[in-house]
């Protein structure tokens, strides 16, 4: 792993240098992106789609290339299931307003000659998702809820804090209409099973919405394996830019779903009695999109793919093993040991039976230079069911080393050694 790719890693923080461990928040850039977004501002920016000038056309091309290029990273079955939005959370806001919209033609005798339609989602039906989620895949369904009097259900924790899927079938029935889970805990980086949960959802018709955003830029995820309906992923925990993000959707469900936004670029004609829309996946990326973003983006999957699949996973999978053994070594208590993660650990200092306070750990490691995550994490059910009011998280890259959990560790003994003197 080439840590010389990466110029903010020289950096020096407090006079220390500067040891990255919050890459679940974010992920650093590589130059190769930070060089591919100085050139297009540079060489070819145009507004793309519309125009017939060279630079026009050459910013499309390369917008559309990374269209294909994501499409093949997750292994779609086609670029047109593949929708650019700003980010996960942009992307589930906009499926939830989707399916609000959507409309189904009722059943009706043979012979009815007016045909009815009704909401996808009307009142009493319900939404599941789970115990773990990030509050951005909690708080759209929990406003789709509200506008349609529908109901959010949760699929509980294990006392491991391990999805129930035993509780899962059970909640399972004729009034559920979507399940939307997390593929990885952003808090615990637990890997969830969501082969099992697409495939009981799938026995009953149900459709399957995966939150990729902290699997994604950390394993390989092939769609048509898992053969989810739809799934959401940033760009910039992944090395891309900030304002790029993903809507993976099967092309069966996007062709019915109705566009959340309207503007330019989304129509195919407009007139004073109504407007028609766009063919896929142009109908849900109304204004101008961000082609910059995109092209950058491009470049980062390119630097994934360069590395390696197996030596991405490999090394960040030694690292964390490493420094949650570290961890458990000094006596922090570590939530979820013993389940399959990514490179990411949630943690608090015990000391003498009394936890100190997560935000006080992370401001003693920044004073030494180590950037960690403290607090809630976006998840404050799952910080609630673990019965404390944060946790210290560090989350790894692939240009971490050992070198920096070893920094840390010592970084994380003098601060506790200050906090309990």
């Amino acid at each position: 792993m080439n840590r010389e790719d990466f110029p903010i890693l020289n950096e020096k923080v407090h006079g220390r240098k500067l040891v990255y461990l919050d890459n679940a928040a974010t992920s650093q850039k590589p130059q190769q992106v930070i060089d591919a977004i100085v050139e297009a501002y540079s060489h070819w920016n145009s507004n793309i789609h519309r125009g017939v000038h060279h630079l026009s056309q050459v910013a499309t091309m390369k917008h559309e290339e990374a269209r294909q290029a994501v499409a093949d990273f997750i292994n779609a079955k086609s670029a047109e299931e593949i929708v650019f939005t700003k980010g996960t959370t942009d992307s589930i806001n906009a499926l939830a307003f989707s399916l609000g919209e959507f409309k189904i033609q009722n059943s009706y005798p043979k012979g009815t000659i007016i045909s009815k339609f009704k909401n996808y989602i009307q009142e009493g039906d319900e939404i599941i998702v789970s115990g773990l989620e990030h509050h951005s895949n909690i708080v759209p369904w929990q406003m789709l809820c509200g506008r349609k009097k529908a109901v959010l259900k949760v699929i509980p924790l294990r006392e491991d804090l391990s999805l129930d899927i035993e509780a899962f079938k059970g909640l399972l029935n004729e009034k559920t209409k979507l399940v939307s889970v997390a593929h990885v805990s952003n808090v615990l980086g637990t890997i969830q099973p969501v082969e099992e949960i697409i495939r009981l959802a799938h026995e009953r018709g149900v459709p399957v919405c995966i939150d990729g955003a902290q699997s994604v830029p950390h394993m390989r995820v092939d769609v048509q394996a898992l053969d989810c309906d739809f799934l959401v992923f940033s760009g910039h925990k992944m090395y891309g830019p900030t304002g790029i993000g993903v809507l993976y959707g099967k092309k069966e469900w996007l062709d019915k779903l109705p566009p959340h936004e309207g503007g330019g670029e989304m129509i195919e004609h407009v007139r004073w009695e109504g407007t028609t829309y766009n063919e896929l996946p142009y109908k849900f990326e109304a204004g101008t999109p961000n082609f910059v973003g995109s092209y950058a983006l491009h470049r980062a999957l390119d630097y994934i793919l360069e590395t390696g699949w197996e030596a991405i996973e490999a090394h960040e999978r030694e690292l964390t093993e490493y420094c949650e053994r570290q961890l458990i070594g000094v006596g922090c208590r570590v939530y979820g040991v013993g389940q399959t993660k990514v490179g990411v650990i949630s943690f608090n200092i015990i000391h003498n039976g009394q936890l100190i306070h997560p935000f006080d750990v992370g401001t003693l490691l920044d004073q030494q230079g180590v950037a960690v995550r403290t607090g809630h994490h976006c998840a404050e059910p799952l910080i609630d069911f673990l019965g404390v009011p944060g946790t210290v998280r560090v989350s790894f890259g692939l240009y971490n080393d050992k070198n920096d959990v070893d920094t840390f560790i010592a970084a994380l003994k003098r601060a506790e050694k200050m906090l309990t003197a």
